[in-house]
């Protein structure tokens, strides 16, 4: 009976490290599927901050006064450039908050060309106080980001 408890102890003690060692495989993999989700959705969502930016620039040109021009002209520029970007500022808010940055996140050369362009069109625009360049600033941008 002692020899067959051995026994049952050691392959016992063996299971358990193959369970454990089973284990430690499934949660890398689970974490390594959910970084990969994580890498894809967050690529997934530049166009839909271009998108934003676009719809905000939009808006800009739109708005009655410089305030509400200003305004959405900025969140255009914060959904272009994403928190770490030239010219970021969260104080007028950030629609793209969720999605980040349009150009951080496109890696297609030209596409990233256009949206860095449309982006220094915006930070020169903000600087401007005339109303109607400002406005004809915010549609040349919708109309590049369209």
């Amino acid at each position: 009976m002692q020899y067959r408890a051995t026994i049952h102890q050691y392959a016992g003690g063996h299971d358990m490290k193959i369970l454990r060692m089973a284990g430690r495989a499934a949660a890398f993999g689970g974490a390594l599927a959910a970084l990969a989700f994580t890498s894809t959705v967050a690529l997934a969502d530049g166009p839909q901050a271009t998108s934003t930016a676009a719809q905000h620039a939009g808006f800009a040109a739109g708005s009655a006064d410089l305030a509400g021009v200003h305004r959405h002209l900025h969140h255009a520029l914060n959904c272009l450039v994403g928190p770490d970007g030239e010219g970021f500022d969260a104080a007028p808010g950030n629609p793209c908050a969720a999605s980040g940055g349009a150009i951080p996140q496109t890696s297609d050369a030209a596409k990233k060309g256009t949206l860095e362009k449309a982006a220094a069109q915006a930070r020169a625009a903000l600087a401007s106080n005339d109303l109607d360049a400002v406005k004809k600033a915010a549609s040349d941008i919708q109309e590049m980001l369209k």
